[in-house]
């Protein structure tokens, strides 16, 4: 992926990205797509197994069932979760080869290079962001 650095917007006072900058947040991204991956898989393979497990609980302890379906919930909220993250890393990661990355999805204005090199998947000015957690 070849990106001009030059193209990627900042806020107002700060420095244009460099490459070393946008390769930290390259290399980040990229890791932390990886672990997702692991993460999602085993999860997902997890998940299986007790949907498999799960029969219709007959002769079963009540409490077993329960575990199981608690075990179970979590295992599903894992995979939800991971799959969210890793659709926010891709869609860094297509922002960022497009040229938009660092734009406010919501209202256009520059989303800050500090803030992006924090939380690299952010998507959201910071104003716009402590709008949509305050609903």
């Amino acid at each position: 992926m070849k990106v001009s650095v030059g193209s990627l917007v900042v806020k107002e006072g700060e420095e244009p990205w460099t490459m070393a900058e946008l390769d930290e947040v390259l290399a980040e991204l990229n890791t932390a797509r990886a672990h997702s991956l692991v993460v999602l898989e085993a999860a997902e393979m997890e998940l299986s197994g007790l949907m498999k497990d799960s029969g219709d609980g007959a002769g079963q302890d009540q409490a077993d069932v329960g575990a199981t379906s608690f075990e179970r919930d979590h295992e599903l909220t894992v995979v939800n979760s991971e799959r969210d993250k890793l659709l926010q890393i891709e869609r860094a990661l297509g922002r960022i080869e497009d040229g938009s990355y660092g734009v406010c999805e919501s209202c256009g204005q520059p989303i800050g290079k500090m803030r992006l090199m924090a939380f690299p998947r952010a998507t959201l000015c910071m104003t716009c962001k402590q709008r949509e957690e305050r609903r």
